[in-house]
């Protein structure tokens, strides 16, 4: 019977301890009446120190928001605390607990003292338990628990205590034994926390043959160990002392992970990302794995770290630092502490609606918010947006795991609106942005935005006009939004008026986008980039002097403005002052050197002034520029073996890569006379098994990159014919061919070249490929026009060039076209379209308006 008595007894102590260890104070008062029941203590006192523990424990769980602000608690309010400081002085005053057992009392009735609000008695209690007893190996896990709000304990009381014409030096030590006290308490924590998972994972002998063992449980760490936790970098940082709360984030970082701290280390992490990407510079950065630096800490009144000053008699371990990834700047380690943290707060996130988890669904996402808020800056940080696509996806896929639990959570998804936007994901980001506006219908920024996208990437123009209307509809609910809503239906009038077929519609919307642009300016007249689309819309239905006005506005309010300075040039263009348009061209191009539409425009007015040789130079500096700006060099194709010596390079090409992109010449040096056939063709073949090779073997990147170079070549083409060096033009055009061979571009090209060489045959094959790719092209229409005319199909001819008059009706050479056909056959309507063409011509800009984007 005594056997059996005694493993009773041993059972229940083993279940009793473990409950304590986990904090599962619900179990531990029937299991001391199954202790009284059986009567295995003479005397009870140590039931009645566990019930008491008991009480306490649940007390403080059930006023953890009263303990967060520091109020007291009484003993009227809370029956609990009152019974468990009855227990806790009866047992005192009887003195007969055991050394250890009436340690552990003490530091429960500091822990009662401290709640009450009477901080000098729990400081005086923590003073007379024999803390150094708790410190000692082989000890039971849940003293490293009391340990740790022991220490905790301390230091908050002796936070709280006032200091009455205290010297400096006194509240220097103060400061320096509190400080002392939490740095011990959360390595005491951490530690309390790997053992309890050792006992978890690896139960003692008691708990192996405890009949009545239950699985593990998620700790509640409560309010005392939580502050254990926390306070030492909450402290530093209070103070004012980021280096030294940076390093103590980073140690508890460092700390091997347990069940009970995964929590704990979500905030920690989300923490430092924040402390660094808030108060730690590129330039002051320095590594996880070193100490402060010492300039760092001689501003913070310190020389070492404070974990070095007040080392733990046992520290909690850590991860080792070999072969660990180390980041290497501030940013770098921001995003990676903000992905762990997303890891567990997107792992965790309360996704039930009942209403019972609404508090915690709530702070889910409110945890889940500040840490996508903080991955976003991060990420945008990160290269200055040089990367931002690969960067943004990251922030893509955490924001599109937060979905799950963020139904009608307007903030994420706008963040993943944001987040797709700027991650070019243009269709993802429409649909995302009309659902903020679902969830927030008099909010006007996000079908702004989705209209933005729409107009500048999706060209869904209808779509946009729809959603900049439903910000009108607002009125002046919109505020300074409604300015912009009504500059975005202008702008879709104006795109729809480029792409209407028939002058009908296209008048109608021309006459809309003017409306809306005029009503915006009204609303907003300091707004210069609506001032700049009210002078194009003017501009494109050919009123160049009204145009002036709003431009001139433009340019008041914003000087350096790219467009408006181009469109400036443009519209001096369009009134003849050639000389003027390029001043002003030359003007944007010191503030925009590597614009490739100013330089176009510059080729333009240059051979307009000076003849198509010089402005050939211009298309010599933009192929450097695209390669300097481009190089997809292959020095590993470069032979340094070869005793062949590699072409000499154009004096313009100066890169030191094995491709070299420059006009060909095929004239004699010497003479400037034209070469022999084979030698030109030699020099075509030696030029072409160079440049070529670029667009067959590294065409990567963006598509603008490639559309862009051929550009460049077609126009050095175009300048070639017009000077009369028809074999220069054929290798620019077999270029701009190596890179799109069937660009409606190129095809035209190929086919004023066909003319030049009189295979009009030829020309009429390759003008027709061109029409089935573009059938409204302006420059296509009217050369085969013209061809067919001048090769006697005039009824045929005549059609072509009506269907590009209705297309393009401001373009002069379409009528001066239509005009010759009609002369052709001596019809009376032909100096009504010379007359028509003389107009437009008056007033024709150099290049058509429509090179300046029209964006939101």
């Amino acid at each position: 019977m005594s056997s059996r008595i005694s493993f009773s007894q041993y059972r229940l102590e083993a279940e009793i301890e473990r409950c304590r260890a986990e904090c599962q104070w619900d179990k531990i008062p029937p299991l001391l009446e199954q202790l009284a029941a059986a009567r295995l203590h003479e005397q009870d006192d140590l039931g009645t120190l566990l019930l008491a523990e008991a009480l306490l424990e649940e007390c403080l769980l059930e006023n953890v928001t009263l303990l967060k602000t520091s109020t007291p608690l009484s003993d009227q309010t809370q029956p609990k605390l009152a019974k468990a400081k009855a227990h806790l002085n009866s047992l005192l005053s009887r003195g007969r607990l055991e050394p250890h057992y009436l340690n552990e009392a003490l530091l429960l009735l500091a822990k009662v003292h401290y709640v009450q609000g009477r901080y000098r008695d729990a400081q005086g209690m923590c003073a007379r338990a024999g803390i150094e007893e708790f410190t000692r190996d082989e000890q039971p896990v849940y003293h490293l628990r009391l340990l740790a709000e022991a220490f905790v304990i301390k230091g908050l009381s002796l936070d709280h205590q006032t200091m009455s014409a205290a010297s400096r030096v006194r509240l220097s030590e103060r400061e320096e034994e509190c400080l002392s006290c939490y740095l011990r308490a959360c390595d005491t924590a951490l530690l309390y926390l790997q053992e309890l998972d050792k006992t978890v994972s690896t139960p003692s002998a008691k708990t192996a043959k405890s009949s009545i063992s239950s699985p593990p449980v998620e700790v509640d760490p409560g309010y005392f160990l939580q502050a254990a936790l926390q306070s030492a970098y909450l402290c530093l940082l209070h103070k004012g002392h980021l280096a030294q709360g940076t390093h103590q984030l980073r140690r508890v970082m460092r700390v091997m992970e347990s069940r009970g701290s995964r929590n704990f280390r979500k905030g920690v992490s989300r923490k430092l990302a924040e402390v660094l990407l808030s108060s730690v510079s590129e330039d002051s950065y320095w590594g996880p794995l070193s100490t402060p630096p010492p300039t760092w800490l001689h501003m913070e009144g310190a020389t070492h770290p404070k974990d070095t000053i007040y080392p733990s008699s046992r520290p909690p371990q850590r991860y080792s630092t070999e072969g660990a990834f180390c980041p290497q700047d501030v940013v770098e380690e921001a995003v990676l502490l903000l992905l762990i943290t997303e890891s567990m707060a997107s792992g965790e996130a309360v996704i039930s609606r009942t209403p019972e988890h609404q508090e915690a669904r709530e702070a889910s996402i409110q945890e889940a918010s500040s840490v996508y808020d903080m991955l976003s800056i991060g990420m945008a940080r990160r290269g200055q947006y040089a990367m931002l696509s690969q960067a943004v996806s990251v922030v893509d896929q955490c924001l599109e795991r937060a979905m799950k639990f963020s139904f009608n959570e307007f903030h994420l998804w706008y963040q993943l609106g944001l987040s797709l936007m700027a991650s070019g994901k243009a269709e993802g980001a429409v649909s995302v942005f009309k659902e903020c506006a679902r969830m927030k219908p008099q909010d006007p920024t996000p079908p702004l935005l989705a209209a933005k996208v729409c107009i500048n990437q999706l060209h869904w123009i209808e779509e946009a006009e729809a959603l900049a209307q439903s910000v009108v509809v607002l009125g002046e609910g919109a505020e300074e939004s409604l300015a912009r809503a009504h500059l975005a239906i202008g702008l879709c009038c104006s795109l729809r008026a480029s792409d209407a077929t028939l002058k009908g519609d296209r008048d109608e919307f021309n006459r809309r986008a003017l409306q809306a642009l005029q009503i915006a300016h009204e609303v907003d007249p300091q707004d210069p980039q609506i001032a700049l689309y009210l002078s194009l819309q003017l501009a494109l239905v050919r009123q160049v002097s009204a145009a002036m006005e709003p431009l001139q506005l433009a340019l008041r309010l914003r000087s350096d403005d790219l467009h408006s300075l181009h469109l400036l040039a443009l519209l001096l263009s369009a009134q003849k002052h050639y000389q003027h348009a390029l001043d002003t061209l030359t003007v944007a191009l010191n503030q925009y050197p590597d614009n490739f539409n100013l330089l176009f425009t510059k080729v333009k007015l240059e051979e307009v002034l000076f003849g198509p040789a010089v402005a050939l130079q211009i298309c010599e500096d933009m192929l450097q520029l695209w390669q300097s700006r481009y190089d997809f060099a292959r020095p590993s194709e470069v032979d340094d073996s070869s005793s062949i010596p590699p072409p000499e390079p154009s004096p313009i090409s100066r890169k030191s890569s094995g491709l070299h992109l420059t006009l060909p010449d095929f004239q004699e040096t010497e003479t400037g006379s034209q070469s022999a056939p084979s030698l030109a063709v030699s020099r075509l073949e030696q030029a072409m098994s160079e440049v070529s090779a670029i667009s067959s073997t590294h065409r990567q990147g963006p598509a603008y990159i490639w559309t862009t170079l051929e550009r460049i070549w077609l126009q050095a083409g175009e300048l070639f014919m017009a000077d009369g060096r028809v074999k220069e033009a054929q290798f620019c055009v077999q270029e701009a061919g190596a890179l799109f061979p069937t660009s409606h571009s190129v095809l035209l090209l190929k086919g004023q070249l066909a003319e030049l060489r009189g295979n009009d045959a030829e020309a009429k094959s390759l003008y027709d490929e061109a029409l089935a790719i573009n059938p409204t092209g302006q420059h296509i229409l009217i050369h085969m026009g013209k061809l067919l005319v001048r090769t006697g199909r005039v009824g045929l001819g005549e059609k072509v060039l009506r269907d590009a008059v209705q297309a393009h009706s401001v373009s002069h050479e379409a009528w001066s076209g239509l005009g010759e056909a009609l002369q052709s056959r001596a019809s009376t309507q032909a100096p009504d379209c010379f007359l028509t063409a003389l107009e437009l011509e008056a007033s024709c800009p150099i290049r058509p308006f429509t090179v300046i984007p029209r964006e939101l």
